[in-house]
């Protein structure tokens, strides 16, 4: 079993481990929830004060143009579009996943009616992230058509000649199963079908290639792995084969053509430019700027290829620790282990009847008590046993800042609130309202 000397001899030998005096890590914390939200860069305090004093407060509306506010969405496009396999001029940074999931969706069922009217279905996952399926589901109750929602090992058999998109979020949030996207792509696209992929649990911690794997439509946030903040602008991509299409169905000033003509109708922007919509949250997007730029810091150092390495080795030592060392509490491994099956976060499934009491599965309450020492992860509620899906503890690891000595002291506590049964205490058994 790995020691915490090999670990620390890890640290010492990794050539990531500068990126991390990128980060204002609060001491005493180790962070596995980057797949949530993501750790404050050491510059964006300092940029946003930037924005707010000097760019807003002195140079007030000038800054639209002497500090280039108008241009940033596509701007951090660009920075951004290496690092998921896009080009130049077709990425945007702009509103939320959920809301750019909407254009492109719509854009999307737009093309397949166009081509191919009977197409009256959308394929996603049963497990896809509650938002992407919500947004979905009101597409298509508001044009007569229907979700189907399957089991991963179904897609395949899903792509029947009655469906217009499959819409798949490339690493699932709740297990961290990662798709093949350009497998699923080449199947999809062999029955005719259109695909949209959001990439929110994979920008950042996962070699992805959009244009490599022909994908049509990707969306994702801004805020995990990308280190933007809370709330951080999300992104757009289209295929330049769709971007001048159709406009999308958020046909604000910001997407049109000329928007300082001011004229009575609309014009759409020509490529990516027409998935904006209203004006741009600068002090947002400047922050999110932060985040990239650390990537752009880790390029000479390997870039997304050692990242990726460094997370593959970060989530096999997690998985190895904590079946050796925490075994005979009713932990399962919900993530796959294969490495092109596996994004950069590890689940934990406890069997029920094992929580509190004998009910439940007191997943909640021991990431709570982790929480409480300083280990931050989350929880994910699952089916109540009825179902496939169990409660799931989920710990994302985020090569950017996280070492391997942190993963050995996660899991030596993680042991120790099992074998003391530390997470029975009543203050970790209290629900809050966001888990």
């Amino acid at each position: 079993m790995t020691t915490l000397q090999d670990c620390r001899a890890l640290d010492a030998q990794d050539p990531l481990a500068p990126l991390r005096a990128h980060f204002d890590l609060p001491p005493g914390v180790i962070y596995l929830d980057g797949n949530s939200l993501g750790v404050l860069p050491k510059a964006t305090a300092a940029r946003v004060a930037d924005v707010v004093t000097r760019e807003w407060g002195t140079d007030l509306i000038r800054s639209w143009n002497t500090a280039s506010w108008f241009d940033l969405p596509q701007r951090l496009g660009n920075q951004l579009a290496p690092f998921i396999g896009a080009g130049a001029g077709e990425v945007v940074c702009t509103d939320s996943t959920s809301i750019n999931l909407y254009k492109v969706l719509s854009a999307a069922l737009n093309i397949a009616r166009e081509e191919s009217p009977a197409r009256r279905r959308v394929v996603s996952e049963r497990s896809n992230f509650p938002t992407d399926l919500y947004i979905a589901e009101g597409l298509c109750k508001e044009r007569g058509l229907d979700l189907v929602l399957v089991e991963p090992e179904e897609i395949a058999a899903s792509l029947t000649g009655d469906v217009a998109v499959l819409m798949l979020t490339h690493v699932n949030y709740r297990t961290g199963a990662m798709h093949d996207m350009a497998a699923l792509t080449a199947a999809a696209h062999a029955a005719g079908i259109l695909t949209v992929w959001d990439l929110a649990h994979s920008a950042g911690a996962v070699p992805v290639d959009l244009q490599g794997a022909d994908a049509d439509f990707s969306i994702g946030c801004g805020y995990k792995y990308l280190n933007g903040g809370p709330g951080a602008p999300a992104f757009v991509w289209v295929h330049p084969r769709h971007a001048d299409r159709f406009w999308q169905p958020l046909s604000g000033w910001w997407g049109h053509a000329a928007p300082f003509q001011f004229t009575p109708g609309y014009q759409p922007a020509p490529g990516i430019t027409r998935y904006l919509c209203g004006t741009q949250p600068i002090i947002s997007l400047s922050a999110l700027q932060c985040g990239l730029d650390v990537f752009d810091a880790a390029q000479p150092l390997g870039g997304m290829a050692a990242l990726r390495a460094k997370s593959l080795a970060l989530t096999d030592l997690f998985i190895e620790l904590v079946q050796a060392r925490c075994g005979g509490h009713g932990l399962g491994l919900a993530t796959p282990r294969e490495h092109a099956r596996r994004g950069s976060q590890v689940c934990l499934t406890r069997d029920e009847g094992q929580g509190l009491h004998g009910q439940g599965s007191g997943a909640y309450a021991i990431v709570q008590a982790l929480i409480a020492r300083g280990v931050i992860g989350d929880f994910r509620k699952g089916d109540g046993g009825q179902g496939p899906h169990k409660d799931i503890l989920r710990f994302g690891f985020t090569p950017l800042y996280i070492g391997f000595e942190d993963v050995w002291n996660a899991v030596e506590h993680l042991r120790q609130v099992l074998d003391s049964a530390e997470w029975q205490r009543a203050e970790f058994n209290q629900i809050n309202a966001v888990t």
